[in-house]
């Protein structure tokens, strides 16, 4: 395990080193601009077009809302509490700012990847609307270059649905058994046994009860685990303004160890910001435009600014106000039993436990359900990645090794999980977006016309 880490952190430091982040910032500053910061401007109308019962108009699987909480289901997990919580770790608090850096540009990141989708879906054998990074590469980049767009697609569609096993199964499921354990004894086998139980069962019903659920589960937990968050940063309201700064100084300074805190250069303050950010809100990977690509929509440009409402709610709701928690309450500077500081979901759970008592009970229950709904929206996604490869036919044996993939990860060691799923994620995002920024004319050509048509130019 341990020769086997040493070759994956290697591997990391190609997959999220300077070519890495490079490309994923200047593609959401290109989208940016290209949209003339509509994403930014349109977040209010977004929010209205997600509840507009009209939206659902046209040909697809889920309701436009449902496709957005599946989105969601699959993003809104681990990371936003033992993903910010590591990248405050590793990174110190400056991380915070790199992650709110790439998901701005990341929302407009997402909303190309949701046009795209829905833009170049097609109808599978059974009659239902499959599409995603892999069918957009092959039929939207291979209109102009077919040999490019078929071999991109292709890359896609393997690196995700090997991907899927990582960020959407191992990372998810690990954590949950270490959450468990620490919070309530729960051996982690039974919890193997359990997750992979309820997955099979949810699995089975397809995009449309995948889509069910995490329609009742997501926005349930959201609002209590941010209810829960907001108390505490009620309490501690006072050392809110020097949690900001703390973020602001640090981005770009070192940060001095303190406490149980070993201290953080400002390169990783960006690394570890940039990948925990992405590994959250998955801007840029294309695993999202899975999901919107089923939504019943006769408007690709619609379900983009509902699928850009994705990253703005993940990672600039949802783990600001995790890392809020954590450096208001202190919990940052804490030592462990071993002397070390403090990481991962341990570290969110104190910040909440220090503040309200029964705290850490709050972030074992959100984060267990949380971990499960990702695991449900990613087993949708690494099965599309799947089909695209082999056959439908086929898909019960990619069911299959998932359940039992959930039974395997409880119990493998926690640094080998989140550093294969960083390698396998940085991997996943090349081909797509090679082709977002190929695609991108098309992109912007689509928003415009959508804008006129509404009577609202663009610009």
């Amino acid at each position: 395990m341990e020769r086997l880490n040493t070759v994956i952190n290697s591997v990391n430091a190609f997959a999220w080193g300077p070519p890495m982040l490079g490309i994923l910032g200047v593609t959401g500053v290109l989208l940016t601009l290209g949209l003339v910061f509509m994403p930014w401007r349109k977040v209010g109308y977004g929010f209205r077009l997600l509840f507009d019962r009209s939206s659902a108009v046209g040909e697809g699987e889920v309701k436009p809302f449902n496709a957005l909480m599946t989105a969601l289901s699959a993003t809104v997990g681990t990371g936003n509490i033992a993903g910010v919580a590591t990248a405050i770790a590793l990174g110190g608090p400056g991380a915070i700012f790199y992650m709110w850096l790439i998901a701005l540009f990341g929302m407009a990141t997402k909303y190309a990847e949701a046009v795209c989708a829905v833009t170049y879906r097609e109808v599978d054998k059974s009659g239902k609307y499959v599409g995603g990074p892999m069918y957009y590469l092959r039929n939207g980049v291979g209109e102009f270059a077919p040999e490019l767009g078929k071999w991109l697609g292709l890359a896609f569609a393997v690196f995700g649905a090997v991907a899927a096993f990582g960020i959407g199964n191992a990372v998810q499921v690990n954590s949950m058994a270490a959450a468990l354990v620490n919070s309530f004894g729960v051996p982690t086998w039974l919890t193997g046994v359990i997750v992979a139980a309820l997955v099979g069962v949810v699995v089975i019903g397809g995009i449309r009860r995948i889509g069910e659920v995490a329609g009742k589960l997501v926005p349930t937990m959201i609002v209590l685990y941010l209810g829960a968050a907001l108390l505490i940063v009620a309490i501690n309201i006072t050392s809110v303004p020097d949690a900001i700064g703390l973020i602001f100084t640090h981005a770009f300074t070192p940060a001095a160890a303190t406490g149980g805190f070993a201290g953080a250069a400002v390169a990783a303050a960006v690394r570890f910001g940039v990948a925990r950010g992405v590994f959250s809100n998955e801007s840029g990977l294309g695993s999202a435009a899975i999901a919107h690509a089923a939504a019943q929509t006769n408007s690709p440009v619609r379900q983009g600014i509902i699928a850009m409402l994705g990253t703005f709610i993940d990672t600039l709701v949802v783990c600001t106000l995790t890392a809020l928690v954590i450096l208001t309450s202190g919990a940052w500077t804490m030592t462990g039993a071993d002397g070390g500081g403090l990481t991962g979901a341990v570290l969110t759970s104190a910040g909440f436990q220090n503040s309200i008592a029964g705290g850490q009970y709050i972030v074992t229950i959100a984060l267990a359900v949380f971990a499960f709904t990702t695991i449900l929206g990613w087993s949708y996604y690494g099965e599309r990645c799947w089909q695209y490869l082999f056959s439908e036919r086929s898909l019960l044996v990619y069911r299959a090794l998932w359940v039992l993939a959930a039974l395997t990860f409880a119990n493998v060691k926690v640094d080998l999980v989140w550093n294969l799923s960083d390698t396998l994620n940085g991997l996943m995002a090349i081909p797509n977006l090679i082709g977002l920024l190929l695609l991108a004319p098309m992109v912007f050509k689509v928003t415009r016309e959508y804008f006129e048509s509404i009577g609202r130019p663009l610009a």
